[in-house]
């Protein structure tokens, strides 16, 4: 049996996933996983919605926000923001390669311009009191060797950042979509813990396909820490495991972690939040059990959710549980 890994496990921010829904199904499964919130821009947070953009659970500590901007003075009026609304971490992202993102001049792009990154990075540091760090790729489009990753790391490093969520694949930011370059570009793990070689006193986590126990915990030895995306969403129960086999804590069966969720789903419903809002992030504790489907196409019913209510939490469960009887 391998040995538990001690390192720091973190959900990945997903744009239409990691909402404070998803957040709080994820702090159910694990006490100790830190949950990011998606990607929300400077222009959100100065101009938009700002009390919905940051609302977060206090069970969800320690929970990190993702920014996205260029613009120092922006980047620190938000940090500032942030930090005062209680988020526990503030990270850049200087890793999403979607084409709208890059049109804003945020996001992978930003991995050209270290200097650039690197300003922001101080502002925000200055304006607040709490960790600042960056998610970043390996590198972009034709400027993928160990020195374009180097000098970025090193421009970030010498203004203080000290933690680096890295995914193991390049971004090639012209003529693929956001799916297709968590998928295209190979997965190159050996260049992550090349880089954590290179920079020892730097915390290097590594982001990309990482789905099973053991595979995480092997990161975790060459590591500071691995970064779970689609896989925690689609199976919340994988964040619980990792829980397991870090801390020595009894595992969950997916109906307690099922009915730990429906409380606070009843608990929102007396407040007024949708109810597909939240049932959509559960959609994966049941898979590969008999009755799965039927608890899948339940709870993905608008027009069941809309009149039956919480009720349907009941018969959905039911759709599982009386195949486990």
């Amino acid at each position: 049996m391998t040995q538990p890994s001690r390192k720091q496990i973190s959900v990945a921010p997903m744009m239409a996933y990691t909402d404070r829904h998803c957040r709080h199904l994820h702090r159910l499964a694990s006490p100790s996983a830190k949950l990011f919130t998606e990607m929300v821009t400077t222009g959100a947070v100065l101009n938009g919605p700002r009390e919905r953009l940051l609302a977060f659970h206090p069970a969800e500590h320690p929970v990190a926000v993702q920014l996205g901007g260029n613009d120092p003075r922006a980047l620190a009026d938000c940090a500032r923001i942030a930090a005062n609304a209680g988020f526990d971490e503030i990270n850049l992202n200087v890793g999403c390669p979607s084409s709208r993102v890059q049109e804003g001049r945020i996001g992978a792009c930003l991995m050209a311009e270290p200097d650039l990154v690197a300003d922001g990075y101080s502002a925000m540091v200055a304006a607040c009191s709490v960790e600042v760090t960056v998610k970043c790729r390996l590198g972009i489009d034709d400027q993928t060797s160990d020195d374009f990753l180097d000098t970025f790391v090193g421009t970030l490093a010498a203004a203080g950042c000290r933690t680096f969520y890295v995914h193991a694949r390049i971004a090639l930011l012209n003529g693929l979509s956001p799916a297709q370059n968590r998928s295209v570009p190979p997965l190159q793990y050996h260049r992550v813990f090349a880089l954590k070689e290179r920079w020892p006193a730097l915390n290097i986590v590594l982001n990309g396909g990482l789905d099973a126990v053991e595979q995480i915990q092997e990161v975790c030895r060459q590591c500071d820490g691995a970064m779970i995306g689609r896989a925690a969403y689609s199976n919340p129960l994988l964040l619980n495991a990792l829980h397991v086999a870090d801390h020595g804590t009894g595992a969950l069966s997916a109906f307690e972690l099922y009915d730990a969720y429906c409380a606070y789903v009843r608990d929102e419903l007396d407040h007024g939040t949708p109810l597909a809002n939240m049932t959509r992030h559960m959609l994966g504790l049941f898979s590969g059990m008999p009755g799965a489907r039927q608890f899948r196409r339940s709870l993905s019913d608008a027009g069941r959710l809309k009149q039956e209510g919480a009720a349907l939490l009941d018969s959905a469960r039911q759709s599982v549980a009386r195949h486990a009887a």
